[in-house]
């Protein structure tokens, strides 16, 4: 199971979390600009029921989101990784690839270079047949990310988030979808 919880890519470490990850975690979900695109920052109690959270899902099912961390100095960046969509909506079930970076982290190409690791993993050791990714219709650098991934958008797909009122100015949601054939 061990080689499971690892990823490595040329710069970057996808590991199992650590109970000293807390504190940077912290402080990425409480960044304004960070969790811009979410319903509202985490406060230190919810981050750590996340991490345990993402702890758990890697150990259980052998992908989840990974701690990330640089090889060249070993600071925590954030997170990237696989989940089981976790509500249900007309593409579920399904895999999905996501991303958290810290801003300093933004625009070195971390968080491409670490999901295109987890895309790997999902299909060829996971054994899932496509990964989606989805994001609010104004978080433009995440399109980016799913594009660089060869990622298609699927126009027709894309969705109210089930967790949000209709109203709300986040709900909308664009949906990005690879296939393992695509790979």
């Amino acid at each position: 199971m061990a080689d499971r919880l690892e990823l490595r890519t040329e710069r970057l470490l996808l590991r199992q979390w650590r109970e000293d990850d807390l504190e940077p975690f912290a402080r990425l979900n409480a960044d304004p600009e960070v969790v811009r695109y979410l319903p509202a920052p985490l406060t230190r109690g919810e981050s750590l029921a996340m991490l345990r959270r993402k702890r758990r899902d890697l150990e259980e099912a052998g992908y989840g989101f990974w701690a990330l961390e640089t090889l060249d100095t070993g600071e925590f960046i954030g997170f990237t990784g696989l989940q089981d969509v976790p509500f249900e909506a007309h593409f579920t079930p399904a895999v999905e690839v996501g991303w958290r970076l810290a801003r300093h982290a933004w625009g070195h190409g971390y968080a491409t270079e670490a999901a295109r690791a987890a895309v790997r993993h999902g299909f060829a050791a996971a054994g899932v047949e496509e990964i989606v990714s989805f994001t609010t219709e104004a978080n433009t650098r995440s399109w980016a990310v799913m594009e660089r991934l060869g990622m298609r958008r699927d126009p027709a797909a894309d969705f109210v988030h089930p967790a949000l009122p209709a109203d709300h100015e986040l709900s909308r949601h664009v949906l990005y979808r690879l296939p393992r054939a695509g790979v």
